[in-house]
């Protein structure tokens, strides 16, 4: 069947708001640096309300990768709930202005849309408070399945199960997909939502996912692995690809018993690791749903990660097309 998307992708639909804080705040607000954490909605309120001037961009994490794979100049697609409000608003018209489509009817009641704040500290690493909102309410209702079927791949991001309505929107598009010869992707998320859902993500990793992406904090945490090494071994063979990323270490490609290790790009000093792995994903479902080598699809996804670091926050600012041509040709 000739499709007409290369990937969707269904995610929480949020927007960031990006804040430059020092590890004094974050031990005030009894925060763990590095990790993400779900606050209510007066938490996120009270958070506000204590931080600087922030900066606001349409975020998530599957909705960053769908972003990237279109600036690439990728057919994508995204399926996400926001409410009708302005950074419902917000969030529609940016992932729509890099060329993804977004048709989700925007809830009419219920929660406000969700949002994330992001405090970056001098070190350039990530603590993430997020209010899920109205993302949460996404159920079987909300998916446009014939998009789904229309896609080469689907991506599916790990946060989707901490909501039974989400979950149960999460498998009946992996079914669509596979009906219709598509490929699953899932990306693990966070160390923390590893942790809540271990056992299922491992039956999910072992039956239903063609292409894992995860970071070494969350393929160790999957497994209950004493090293990176160990968690490396645990994964392989267990899906088609897994693409685990290591910061200034590259990434590690485990394709059946061949193994890939791809190297790093430094684009510049590095400024906000926000959003790096979600665009490591982009680069990398971009090359392989344009058929090339694995190794190449590393590549690009390493150059994406790259240069999303070197600005504040998580959708590149510069064209990608261009920084393709010229370090890639």
């Amino acid at each position: 069947m000739e499709k007409c998307f290369d990937v969707v992708g269904i995610g929480n639909a949020i927007v960031d708001v990006l804040v430059q804080a020092d590890d004094r705040f974050l031990e005030d607000h009894d925060l763990t640096k590095g990790t993400m954490a779900l606050v209510d909605e007066h938490q996120a309120e009270r958070l506000y309300a204590s931080v600087g001037p922030g900066l606001e961009t349409s975020g998530g994490s599957a909705a960053n990768t769908l972003a990237g794979v279109a600036q690439l100049g990728g057919r994508a697609g995204f399926i996400g709930r926001v409410r009708d409000d302005q950074l419902g608003g917000i969030f529609a018209h940016d992932i729509r202005s890099v060329g993804a489509r977004f048709e989700t009817p925007a809830a009419m009641e219920g929660p406000s849309t969700a949002r994330c704040l992001i405090l970056v500290t001098p070190d350039a690493q990530r603590t993430m408070c997020t209010y899920l909102g109205a993302s949460v309410g996404l159920d079987p209702a909300d998916l446009d399945l014939e998009m789904v079927a229309q896609a080469k791949l689907l991506y599916l991001e790990g946060y989707l199960w901490d909501s039974d309505e989400a979950k149960a929107a999460f498998i009946a598009a992996a079914e669509m997909a596979r009906a219709h010869g598509g490929e699953v992707a899932l990306s693990l998320s966070d160390a923390f939502c590893v942790e809540r859902h271990r056992d299922s993500f491992q039956e999910l990793v072992d039956g239903h996912v063609d292409i894992l992406f995860a970071n070494e904090m969350e393929i160790t945490a999957l497994y209950k692995a004493n090293s990176f090494e160990e968690a490396a071994d645990q994964v392989r063979g267990r899906c088609k690809l897994a693409a685990l990323t290591r910061s200034e270490q590259g990434s590690l490609i485990l394709n059946g018993s061949s193994t890939h290790q791809v190297e790093p790009y430094s684009l510049g000093p590095l400024v906000d690791t926000t959003g790096a792995g979600d665009l490591y994903a982009a680069g990398f479902l971009h090359a392989y749903t344009q058929g090339q080598e694995i190794a190449a699809c590393g590549r690009l996804g390493s150059l994406c990660a790259g240069q999303v670091v070197t600005q504040l926050g998580p959708r590149p600012q510069g064209s990608l097309r261009e920084l393709v041509a010229q370090h890639l040709g």
